[in-house]
């Protein structure tokens, strides 16, 4: 199951610690619901998630102020009992003394944030929904062609690794080499991205690893993409019949989500980044309801009417 560490939220979105205890890297996060307590202060307890982290804002904070200072204690202790990972006040908002106290009691870390609740709340579930979506790793390339992230499969030495140099060469970008991380983000989109450890390098058979952001500047590389069409190359076989015109519509799976794709025949002579350039101002013209080889075939059945 995907973690995400309380720590690397703390970094990402640059949050005060008002109240420390422990490591914050040892505090994991599974799951990417954010809860504001409002129904919890007041009591209500039924179908609470323990396991989200809660937030405060302006609504909370007007509910907490206008109790008595025992009363205060008693629902902040009744929400700090149940083991939540975390609690973040925005707008600034001072925590409490009952807060900082029944944080003490059980161990748990207040943190603070000057952004809206809204807002705030908005980009921690993106950020949550991308950290802790499905993912898998492929062996292949990804590259952005005219605003396309292009995966680029096949087996070793096909010939993916020196595609993607050519396709940065002539002006797009890189994501990742090799190694490429996939994550489900929803029921129709997918991000891929390169592992941190290899980010930006392309290793080239007789040459060796090559910084491509460090060659081309970094406007040549990207650090996520979507994935949007899939190339799938494989060396060229006599015996096989590919596709010519473009009629059959073919799809790769990957983590339950059909992608459109191609297969490419590999053989000397043949210009793969040239190829994967057309493959994808094609695959958007088809986005934008074109079809070339839709057209050839009702231009031939008008022919022979």
């Amino acid at each position: 199951m995907p973690k995400v560490t309380l720590q690397s939220i703390i970094e990402e979105f640059k949050l005060e610690e008002v109240t420390q205890y422990g490591s914050a890297s040892d505090i994991l996060i599974t799951v990417a619901d954010i809860t504001r307590p409002g129904l919890q202060l007041a009591g209500y307890y039924d179908h609470f998630g323990p396991d989200r982290i809660q937030l405060i804002g302006n609504m909370e904070m007007a509910f907490l102020e206008k109790l008595s200072p025992e009363q205060r204690y008693t629902c902040l202790d009744a929400l700090f009992s149940k083991g939540i990972p975390c609690i973040i006040l925005t707008r600034d908002h001072r925590a409490f003394d009952e807060m900082i106290e029944v944080s003490k009691t059980y161990q748990t870390c207040i943190l603070r944030t000057a952004e809206p609740t809204s807002t705030f709340m908005s980009s921690l579930i993106k950020h949550l929904n991308v950290e802790l979506a499905p993912t898998t790793t492929l062996h292949g390339v990804l590259v952005e062609i005219y605003g396309e992230g292009i995966l680029i499969l096949g087996e070793s030495g096909v010939g993916k690794s020196e595609t993607a140099m050519e396709i940065v060469k002539r002006g797009h970008r890189l994501i990742a080499d090799d190694l490429v991380e996939v994550r489900r983000v929803s029921d129709t989109t997918l991000l891929g991205r390169a592992p941190e450890l290899i980010r930006h390098l392309i290793e080239i058979r007789g040459i060796g690893i090559v910084d491509v952001k460090e060659l081309y500047g970094v406007s040549s590389v990207k650090i996520q993409d979507s994935i949007n069409f899939v190339i799938n190359l494989e060396n060229w076989d006599e015996n096989k019949i590919y596709e010519r015109l473009g009629v059959v519509e073919e799809t790769t799976e990957i983590l339950g989500i059909p992608v459109p794709s191609i297969t490419i025949p590999v053989r000397p002579g043949r210009n793969l980044a040239i190829i994967a350039e057309v493959a994808a101002i094609n695959f958007r013209q088809k986005q934008m309801g074109y079809n070339a080889a839709q057209a050839l075939t009702d231009r031939l059945f008008r022919h022979n009417k």
